[in-house]
């Protein structure tokens, strides 16, 4: 399976498009923002929050960044015009954080000034671990604008439960996360085990902290652990949520988690970048390829 994984790996890019379409498809809500928010309003029916994000990052241009920024102002106000249930969610990179800090940093405060305005939060992504002093940087200096602003933690990051317990307290509010990007042993868990236990880990201190805590993960066994802990301990339900990805299937279990009356939000990424973002996702993760091939054959 190894040298299969390297083989898509290497030749998806070199295929067109209706070749990562089964693959993107069912995790992807659309290419346009009217595509997207008709999803966002189907899950807001079902019960589910939910959080837009554009698809793309390490923009090199500084006239396509500030398009992205005005993209997400506009979506601001179309969210609360349809009065939807639902944030936004922005990676450093995709406005400009690749160009230089100054560049993403006069973006975002746009976004975040957008965000207050309009009663509504921003997240901040989180993205590989060279970014992250950068980002936490962005979330001090736009909390001067809006309170209603957050983060995003990788688990599996040595310096994550750190981050934590320096950076956190009651206004602190952020999006736990096992992490996607392809890092390096010297900054990051890779043992599966490990990164549960971290996650953990950082969960705890968030309430032990006063923060509030959304808990991203499609692991049920980790979705089991928090509920026991959560009963345990009591923890107030208004003090954290659950969140998965758009698309990524449960077998009911978020139905389930919404009929005991816990929150969920679904993180939903659209546009027109979906397939660099597909190929990006790909090359970081060569597993997602027995993925890509099981949906070719499945919905082709």
């Amino acid at each position: 399976m190894n040298l299969f994984n390297t083989f898509i790996m290497k030749a998806v890019s070199h295929l067109p498009k209706w070749f990562a379409t089964p693959f993107a498809k069912p995790y992807v809500a659309g290419e346009t923002t009217q595509e997207a928010l008709k999803n966002v309003s189907k899950l807001n029916q079902k019960g589910f929050r939910a959080t837009l994000d554009i698809l793309g990052e390490h923009v090199l241009s500084s006239n396509f960044a500030k398009n992205i920024t005005n993209q997400y102002c506009n979506l601001y106000k179309q969210i609360s015009d349809e009065k939807l249930n639902c944030t936004i969610s922005v990676k450093p990179s995709h406005i400009g954080l690749n160009i230089s800090y100054s560049e993403a940093l006069q973006n975002l405060k746009l976004i975040s000034q957008r965000a207050k305005d309009l009663n509504n939060f921003l997240r901040i992504d989180m993205e590989n671990s060279l970014l992250t002093d950068q980002t936490f940087k962005l979330l001090n200096e736009c909390k001067s604008i809006t309170k209603n602003i957050g983060v995003a933690v990788q688990a599996y990051l040595f310096r994550s439960l750190n981050d934590v317990n320096t950076l956190a307290d009651s206004e602190f509010n952020a999006r736990i996360c096992k992490g996607i990007y392809k890092e390096n042993s010297s900054v990051a868990f890779n043992d599966r085990l490990d990164i549960k236990n971290n996650f953990m880990l950082i969960a705890k201190s968030l309430v032990a902290k006063g923060s509030f805590a959304g808990y991203a993960t499609h692991d049920q066994e980790l979705i089991d652990e928090l509920i026991n802990w959560i009963q345990t301990e009591k923890i107030p339900k208004e003090r954290f949520e659950f969140q998965t990805l758009f698309g990524v299937p449960m077998d009911g279990r978020l139905e389930e988690l919404i009929n005991e009356g816990y929150a969920v939000r679904i993180y939903v990424p659209f546009g027109p970048d979906w397939f660099d973002y597909s190929i990006r996702r790909l090359k970081e993760n060569p597993d997602i390829a027995k993925y890509v091939m099981k949906n070719f054959f499945k919905n082709g």
